[in-house]
């Protein structure tokens, strides 16, 4: 077997608002929570229950997610300053 190897150059990684991406992404986690929230029971009862906590982790997440690229941000601006 032999191994495959790209025939092109990969393309330039998209630069953008990153903050404003995950930060978007993280309130949608936390209003997926909310919503299935009242719905708690009948998740319990077929067992999607896993569901629920998905969306609640996806949130938690995002916040550490967007603590990390502001971080990123002001290290790039400080580097670009000096």
């Amino acid at each position: 077997m032999t191994k495959w190897t790209p025939k092109h150059e990969a393309p330039a990684p998209l630069e953008g608002n990153v903050v404003a991406t995950i930060t978007g992404g993280t309130i949608v986690w936390f209003v997926l929570f909310l919503v299935q929230l009242p719905f708690y029971g009948w998740y319990d009862d077929h067992g999607h229950l896993w569901w629920l906590w998905t969306c609640l982790a996806g949130g938690g997440l995002g916040l550490l997610g967007i603590w990390y690229v502001r971080t990123r941000e002001a290290a790039i601006r400080r580097s670009r300053e000096t």
